[in-house]
């Protein structure tokens, strides 16, 4: 278990990096950043999930058990998606919402099916994950939160992009 967290610890510094450099790149091109009032509190937000999964899975003593097989086979099919979305999106995807004016918006990948495919997965996860750490009050508290958010977030992306972006 402290294997599994150190590594979804990693990948999300990772993403927050690549995130940076995208962010980098495309204010570069004219990028103007959206929502940043509430973006924060996304990440008040998973901070605290990470820190609720250590003390749950403390507090419970499920520092060292075995990962349940049908869950940990949808949390790598969620991985899969999550790369595609960051795959699909390039450059252009970020953690926060910066629009580049008069550029098309991407309808590639899982964004071909979904508008927001990336915040699926992200919700998924957060019952997921905490789910395989048998820390079953983050597997509620914290996917009720994000949806919170998400009302917020969603619309707010929603109205950016139709402002901006070219629709394909």
């Amino acid at each position: 278990m402290v294997g599994f967290l150190t590594f979804l610890i990693g990948q999300r510094l990772i993403e927050l990096f690549i995130a940076k450099r995208n962010e980098h790149w495309i204010k570069r091109r004219g990028g103007v950043e959206i929502g940043d009032k509430h973006y924060k509190w996304f990440i008040v937000l998973h901070t605290l999930f990470f820190i609720s999964l250590i003390v749950e899975s403390i507090v419970r003593n499920n520092l060292y058990i075995q990962l349940n097989s049908a869950l940990f086979i949808l949390f790598i099919i969620l991985q899969i998606g999550r790369v595609w979305c960051i795959y699909s999106l390039g450059k252009f995807w970020n953690t926060k919402i910066i629009v580049v004016p008069n550029v098309h918006l991407i309808r590639s990948g899982p964004y071909r099916y979904l508008k927001h495919p990336n915040y699926v997965i992200v919700a998924m996860e957060l019952i997921v994950i905490p789910l395989l750490l048998m820390a079953y009050l983050t597997a509620i508290i914290f996917p009720l939160l994000h949806i919170l958010l998400l009302m917020v977030r969603i619309p707010s992306e929603n109205r950016a992009l139709n402002e901006r972006a070219i629709s394909p």
